[in-house]
């Protein structure tokens, strides 16, 4: 139970920090909103997962 609720509050402080950045740091960024950029922005997540879980599943195989 306390593991839990420690994993609980890590992500919510993870949250609550990414947050703030977000309100506060990106509006200070140049980025043009062209096609491109938002296409990174929507796929790179799902890129780095990928990358993510195959790492994970090579290292399982060994």
């Amino acid at each position: 139970m306390e593991n839990q609720l420690g994993l609980v509050l890590k992500v919510f402080l993870l949250s609550a920090v990414l947050s703030l950045l977000i309100k506060y740091a990106a509006p200070s960024l140049a980025i043009p909103g062209t096609d491109t950029n938002a296409l990174i922005m929507v796929l790179l997540p799902n890129i780095i997962l990928a990358i993510a879980l195959l790492w994970r599943f090579q290292l399982r195989q060994n």
